[in-house]
C-alpha cells in the first residue's frame, strides 16, 4: 500500500475527518496519514485503543515513535498519560495495551538505525524554553543528526520569519489554529512540507504543535521494513 508515500510531495490532512480502519487486533483502530508497505510498513498513523484492548508483542525493526494524544497508553514498562512522548529504537520490543482507552500518534520504521536512544518524556512535567521570536515557547524532545523534534507553543498573534526546510518538516496541530501563507490548520491538522520547501508561519489565535524537521532528506530516509516490524 502507498499513501502519501512520496516524501518529496507536500501533504495536508484533517485527521479528524479520516475514517477509522480496523487493525489486525480487535479494539485497535487507525487513521492512516502516510504509509509505504503492507501490514509491515513505513507508516505514520493516529491509532485508537478501546478500553481494555491490547496489541500483540512485537519487535520494532525500524523503530517506533509515539505521542499520547488522549487517555493512557501502557506497556509492560509503565503507564503513559496524554502528553507523553515515547521513542523505542530499532531492535526494541513491547506488548502495548490500554486499560482506559487512548489515542496516540505513531510513526513506524522512520528512525536512523544508529539512533538508539530510548525515551519516555512526560511533557506535562517539563520546562518550556523561550523560542526564537517573542510569543514562542519550545519544549525540545529529541535530536539526532539533522532531525530535531519539539513541541512549540504559539501565543496569539505570533509571527515567524520566512524560512526554508532543507530536510523537510512535519507538523501535527495539537491545539488552537496554526497558519501559513498556504492555509489555515485547526487542531488535528497534519502537514508534511518536503525538503526545500519555504513558508512563513503564524498563529492568529494561538496554538500548540508537534513539529519535526530534518528527517525527510535522503540521508535520513528509512530502511526497508524488517519481517517482524509492528503491524500497526
Amino acid at each position: 500500500m502507498e499513501l502519501h508515500a512520496d516524501l518529496s510531495q507536500r501533504a495536508v490532512l484533517d485527521t479528524n475527518a479520516l475514517n477509522w480502519n480496523q487493525t489486525p487486533m480487535a479494539g485497535v483502530e487507525r487513521r492512516l496519514l502516510d504509509r509505504k508497505g503492507g501490514e509491515v510498513a513505513r507508516a505514520t498513523s493516529i491509532v485508537r485503543y478501546s478500553p481494555g484492548s491490547h496489541f500483540e508483542r512485537h519487535l520494532h525493526g525500524g523503530g517506533e515513535e509515539i505521542l499520547v494524544l488522549e487517555g493512557t497508553f501502557s506497556d509492560e514498562q509503565g503507564d503513559y498519560p496524554a502528553g507523553t512522548y515515547l521513542r523505542n529504537p530499532a531492535g526494541s520490543s513491547h506488548a502495548p495495551f490500554s486499560v482506559v482507552g487512548c489515542t496516540i500518534l505513531v510513526k513506524l520504521h522512520q528512525m536512523h538505525p544508529a539512533d538508539q536512544q530510548q525515551l519516555v518524556i512526560n511533557t506535562n512535567k517539563e520546562a518550556w524554553l523561550p523560542g526564537l521570536v517573542m510569543g514562542l515557547d519550545v519544549l525540545p524532545l529529541h535530536a539526532f543528526g539533522s532531525e530535531h523534534l519539539a513541541l512549540v507553543r504559539w501565543a496569539a498573534g505570533t509571527v515567524f520569519q520566512t524560512h526554508s526546510h532543507p530536510g523537510g518538516e512535519e507538523i501535527l496541530v495539537l491545539a488552537g489554529v496554526f497558519n501559513d501563507e498556504h492555509g489555515t490548520y485547526p487542531a488535528g491538522s497534519w502537514l508534511r512540507n518536503p525538503p526545500g520547501s519555504v513558508h512563513r508561519p503564524w498563529s492568529e489565535s494561538g496554538c500548540t504543535i508537534w513539529v519535526k524537521i530534518g528527517h525527510l532528506s535522503e540521508t535520513m530516509a528509512p530502511q526497508s521494513p524488517l519481517m517482524h516490524e509492528s503491524k500497526r
